[in-house]
């Protein structure tokens, strides 16, 4: 492989990871927990955007509620991890990366 090809794949590898960062920015999960008493909106950026809890588990189970919200992020966070792990491997497929750069 000769110089110029090694670095205008470079180039596309900088170019698919700036548009997966822009996209990962425009991304959003919901995390549940309860069985949907609790939802959490998590952004790309790993922000969380919204809580919403059903009423009467906060009015009847505060401690619940409460427990609820953590594993609802933790579960949001997840899903994030997911989405982004398969975001790289889809813009990146097909490019020959070093084994384990974009993890297991």
């Amino acid at each position: 492989m000769n110089l110029f090809k090694m670095m205008q794949q470079a180039k596309a590898v900088q170019e698919r990871l700036k548009a997966l960062e822009e996209e990962l920015r425009a991304l959003t999960v919901t995390g549940e927990a309860g069985a949907g008493l609790v939802r959490v909106v998590v952004s790309g950026e790993r922000r969380v955007q919204k809580i919403e809890v059903d009423p009467t588990i906060w009015e009847e189970e505060r401690e619940l509620a409460l427990d609820l919200i953590a594993a609802a992020v933790n579960d949001a966070l997840a899903k994030l991890d997911e989405a982004v792990q398969a975001k790289q491997r889809e813009l990146l497929a097909g490019l020959p990366l070093p084994p384990g750069m974009l993890g297991a």
